[in-house]
């Protein structure tokens, strides 16, 4: 293999695959990443057996070659360098590769392509294009509900439903629901039901940060894999086994007062309480008010600690319903108020134990489920 390229080129596509590199493994071989000639641009790619990520960069090709090297060392190496062309050429025999770039050279060693496990490419059945920006901001928005802990794995997982014309995203983590629909250019055969993991789809909004192109989704049910393909970068990832929770139950079908808030206040002034929430639980307290015959109602928000202090901000609101007063994990009001990008939010609660539920004002395709949390009167 011998090869040139621009060492920002190289850099932003060891970048792109270099979170899909196993950090801990008992084979050598995945913490290394592969570099091959592909229809004359240089392939690289990085799996961990459960994502594989692969991205083509420009490059002049030589001679024809593969090899793996330790991604770390080489990423590392590649962004010390200066902004230069680099010159890559492999000994095939010691399974070396020569890297030059200004006044620099460097030798590394590796092993064998022949030892990286294979990364599935994409078929052409069933492909379903996504708009990358309404895709990177469902992901957001969904992702975040998604468990963290192994336990209950279908949890980890987002539920991927595939109806119709419409694409609809489901994560929970037991304590909160976000759901987010989507309109499809056209309509799918059939439909599919499937779990991702939620730092796969994570990691393809990362990926797909600067893409402008439709992002082609293929789920491969018999291979129990989902692929994602764009430009320059490919992606694949396993999907979680098992049946995902009926969510619909979760949704309150009614509710007793509705409030809408000025969506950055209702965040700053969580921020606000959440300084003096993270010492008891996360538990910010919020008291709707309805106005009188008929005005603006307000809102009082409150945290209290038992060391530090306390805090009250208020706010005013439009607030059709009765008085109630309502606990919540200011994390996770944080957490959804930062991923909804409508200049109002809708806060529907019934009582102090009922879920409750917040939705952007003038769009239907997003919801999200907090469970209130317990206080002592």
């Amino acid at each position: 293999m011998k090869i040139s390229c621009l060492q920002e080129n190289l850099a932003k596509g060891l970048s792109t695959v270099g979170r899909a590199v196993a950090t801990r493994s008992t084979l050598p071989v995945l913490s290394n990443i592969l570099l091959a000639t592909d229809k004359g641009q240089l392939k690289l790619s990085a799996t961990n057996l459960e994502i594989g990520i692969s991205c083509w960069v420009g490059a002049k090709i030589e001679e024809e070659g593969a090899v793996t090297v330790p991604a770390r060392l080489l990423s590392d190496f590649v962004n010390q360098l200066p902004a230069d062309r680099i010159d890559m050429a492999l000994n095939a025999r010691t399974k070396t590769l020569n890297l030059r770039c200004a006044r620099y050279e460097a030798n590394i060693k590796g092993i064998d392509a022949a030892e990286f496990p294979l990364i599935p490419t994409l078929g052409e059945d069933g492909q379903v294009s996504l708009g990358p920006e309404s895709l990177r901001e469902m992901i957001e928005q969904v992702t975040l509900a998604a468990a963290t802990d192994e336990s209950r794995p279908v949890l980890t997982g987002v539920l991927a439903k595939l109806e119709g014309d419409q694409l609809t995203l489901a994560a929970s983590d037991g304590f909160r629901l976000s759901v987010r629909k989507a309109q499809l250019p056209q309509a799918v055969a059939q439909p599919q039901e499937v779990i991702i993991p939620a730092r796969a789809l994570q990691e393809l909004g990362r990926v797909s940060a600067e893409e402008s192109e439709a992002v082609q989704m293929v789920i491969s049910t018999q291979r129990s894999q989902v692929f994602f393909h764009m430009t320059s970068v490919d992606l694949v990832s396993q999907l979680v086994e098992g049946a995902f929770p009926p969510y619909q139950r979760i949704i309150p079908a009614s509710h007793a007062t509705r409030t809408v808030l000025d969506t950055a206040s209702f965040r700053d002034a969580i921020r606000l309480a959440f300084l003096f929430a993270r010492d008891s639980a996360n538990i910010v307290r919020v008291r709707v008010t309805p106005g009188e015959a008929g005005g603006n109602g307000h809102v009082t928000i409150s945290a209290t600690s038992a060391e530090m202090g306390d805090n009250v901000g208020e706010m005013d609101a439009q607030v059709e319903g009765t008085e109630v007063e309502i606990a919540f994990n200011a994390r996770y009001l944080l957490d959804v108020l930062s991923v909804i990008k409508s200049a109002q939010v809708a806060l529907e609660t019934s009582t102090a134990s009922s879920p409750g539920v917040i939705r952007p004002v003038g769009g239907s395709d997003f919801l999200h489920v907090i469970m209130p949390m317990h206080i002592a009167r």
